[in-house]
């Protein structure tokens, strides 16, 4: 819509406004720009947007955010470098609340949260699988808005804590190693025996059982 007969009056900061809530999108930010208009005081050919109209138009901000496009996926990789590299702040913005306040599903989010306490921290902090399992509990028990908190909560804990990708480096070495040499035998040292015939091929023969030795370790 065109304005030629109407003197608009609109401040430097309430169309900074706008353009934030436009979000990147200039189709959004002049479509709010056409209702702050319409909607502003008029007096004669005068209409002025004052900071009331505005704040009426953009109380509820929209946010980017496409569950199933590129936005998401750029969120989820914010939340899981930030995480792995200790930015608390980042986090707990880019990661959590920026998808909380998007919509996201919380046991969404929170599975990736369990999978990160694994595949980043593992053995450097074993608790912090059954705190990420705790909230992923929580979060189904309570849902949103009350488990944000808790979501908060355990990404600042994964952010914090120490790191380890040993677990998952040995399983990706090990699906590697599984492709490479396919259906090998069990070594017959480590085979059960339970029939005097496996005894008899030497299933089990050799077999140093750890407990047995003083230091629980065996060559």
């Amino acid at each position: 819509m065109v304005f030629l007969n109407l003197n608009v009056k609109v401040s430097d900061e309430a169309l900074k406004q706008i353009a934030i809530f436009g979000n990147g999108d200039a189709r959004s930010s002049l479509n709010t720009l056409e209702i702050a208009v319409l909607n502003g005081k008029k007096s004669g050919k005068d209409v002025v947007i004052d900071d009331e109209v505005l704040k009426q138009l953009i109380n509820v901000k929209s946010l980017l955010y496409d569950k199933h496009g590129e936005e998401h996926y750029n969120l989820i990789s914010a939340l899981h470098k930030s995480m792995r590299n200790s930015d608390v702040d980042a986090a707990v913005y880019w990661g959590v609340n920026r998808m909380i306040e998007g919509g996201e599903d919380p046991l969404y989010m929170s599975r990736r949260l369990i999978r990160f306490a694994s595949e980043d921290v593992g053995l450097a902090d074993t608790n912090s699988l059954n705190i990420a399992i705790n909230t992923f509990q929580t979060c189904k028990y309570i849902g949103l808005p009350e488990c944000g908190v808790h979501l908060t909560e355990c990404v600042i804990y994964l952010a914090c804590t120490p790191k380890s990708n040993s677990v998952y480096v040995a399983q990706e070495k090990a699906k590697k190693l599984i492709k490479k040499t396919g259906n090998l035998p069990v070594p017959l040292q480590i085979r059960n025996a339970p029939t005097k015939l496996m005894k008899d091929l030497h299933y089990g023969k050799d077999y140093q059982y750890a407990q047995d030795s003083p230091d629980k370790l065996t060559n």
